[in-house]
């Protein structure tokens, strides 16, 4: 059945409270960006944007080498994102429908791996970067990450809900290798459940703090993240200048996910139509 007058008033304004309270604390970073550190810790506090947000910018370049750490964060995140859609996909692919000895002990030692706590990695990983020569590079960064757990489980769902055995099977028929049927048949279809790997990757790679703060120990070659931590200090943090900062740092978070979105939306209505 259909909800009445009231009830549809009513889900507009839950969504609406809802909406509000998920962007308050994107405002709430304008807010503080645009103001200065003595207007934030006003009672009661201001909750208007200010005229400061190009003076805090000013101090913010004059502080850190904001768009050097934004570069090296881009060449990471993008690297990273295009090796975890390629590495992920493939071996998903695989898991989900090619039968091979040992597939069920190393998914389950893959499900092993995405159960256990990152941290517990970080020193075994350092020692790795170490016996390579990359610790203060990017390579670093890039390499450990270029697949992941997570992604070849998602994609290994997707792929076996998506994909039709049978037109796989007439692909083989035909004579289309792995790699055909990879580029062919899976890819096209997949790409909903690859807008979203891809928006989680990209974020938490943008995101990511503790490994580049241990890995990258040349402070001229720091990430986005890593640098705006160094804004902080014992005495007089100006949290103006860090909240301009962070401003500037999302900002291409909100682009990406638009951009990506926006395609993982129209594949998946597109789909929901075919199907």
């Amino acid at each position: 059945m259909r909800p009445g007058r009231g009830g549809r008033v009513g889900l507009h304004v839950t969504l609406l409270v809802g909406v509000a309270i998920s962007l308050f604390p994107f405002y709430w970073t304008a807010v503080m960006a645009t103001n200065t550190t003595q207007d934030i810790f006003r009672v009661p506090p201001k909750l208007v944007p200010g005229p400061e947000l190009f003076e805090n910018i000013g101090r913010l370049l004059s502080s850190i080498d904001f768009f050097g750490s934004m570069l090296n964060t881009v060449i990471v995140a993008t690297s990273v994102t295009a090796l975890v859609l390629f590495f992920d996909s493939i071996a998903a692919f695989a898991f989900a429908k090619f039968e091979f000895p040992g597939r069920n002990t190393l998914f389950a030692l893959l499900m092993l791996a995405f159960m256990l706590p990152s941290q517990l990695a970080l020193i075994p990983q350092f020692v790795i970067m170490v016996e390579l020569g990359w610790v203060g590079t990017l390579n670093a960064l890039i390499v450990p990450a270029a697949a992941n757990a997570f992604g070849i489980f998602w994609m290994r769902q997707y792929i076996a809900g998506a994909v039709p055995d049978d037109l796989l099977a007439a692909a083989r028929i035909d004579g289309c290798g792995f790699f055909r049927q990879y580029a062919s048949i899976v890819l096209p279809v997949i790409r909903p459940g690859l807008a979203f790997l891809g928006i989680t990757t990209f974020i938490s790679t943008w995101n990511d703090y503790t490994w580049p703060l241990i890995v990258l120990v040349d402070p001229n070659n720091l990430t986005l993240q890593v640098a705006l931590s160094q804004l902080k200090t014992a005495h007089d943090t100006d949290y103006s200048m860090i909240m301009a900062g962070t401003l500037l740092a999302v900002l291409p978070l909100a682009l990406v996910f638009t951009l990506f979105a926006r395609g993982f939306v129209r594949d998946a209505m597109a789909g929901a139509l075919r199907g």
